[in-house]
């Protein structure tokens, strides 16, 4: 649920913007010197990491830490205005019939709109947004299709709450395809830390 000085965001989904890998590092620069050893690895992840692809104005951040220790985690984002988001399904999600958790924060008020997702290193859960990613900027036809739905929804949502709602069934559909691919490909557990430039970036740990 956005904080009240990020509903004057609105719903929009609008053409990539080649600026997003750039604004990522300066998210993830600053997120990595916050949680130092904390973090095994950061990444871009989310529709603005996947070049030519229209997306929400907002950066994804997905970091993956050795254990998810809620009150070291917390006072490393604190120190830098970072903002727990606190509803139950921003600290848990299912990913292949299992329960992981996880902790999303918020930037201080009037920052770059960013979502950081902190999730347990290895989990399937940092691997099912790593393939979102990865099979998306693979695959031209998924994207030019994923990105027409995002479009429509956008503009026929009530709001962020309804496009959410309504986009998860559909994540779901897109996620058998992205999975067919790994094994088509045989995908591996992506590229080890280290720049992935323009897709991704990696804060080493």
């Amino acid at each position: 649920m956005p904080f009240p000085d990020e509903l004057a965001h609105g719903l929009r989904v609008g053409d990539y913007d080649p600026r997003w890998p750039q604004e990522f590092c300066s998210v993830a620069a600053c997120v990595g010197e916050a949680l130092g050893t904390l973090a095994r690895r950061v990444d871009h992840v989310g529709s603005t990491s996947v070049p030519d692809l229209p997306a929400k104005d907002c950066i994804d951040v997905q970091v993956q830490v050795e254990r998810l220790d809620d009150d070291a985690i917390v006072v490393a984002f604190d120190a830098i205005g970072f903002r727990l988001r606190p509803e139950p399904w921003n600290r848990t999600e299912v990913t292949d019939g299992r329960s992981w958790p996880k902790l999303v924060f918020a930037p201080p008020a009037g920052e770059r709109a960013a979502n950081v997702h902190v999730r347990p290193a290895g989990s399937a859960s940092a691997r099912r947004n790593l393939l979102f990613r990865d099979f998306l900027c693979a695959d031209a036809g998924a994207r030019a299709a994923w990105g027409e739905f995002k479009r429509r929804l956008a503009q026929t949502a009530s709001d962020v709450y309804e496009y959410g709602r309504i986009k998860q069934p559909a994540t779901e559909v897109l996620m058998i395809a992205a999975e067919d691919w790994a094994r088509r490909t045989g995908w591996p557990d992506p590229s080890p830390p280290g720049c992935r430039e323009p897709v991704a970036g990696s804060v080493p740990g």
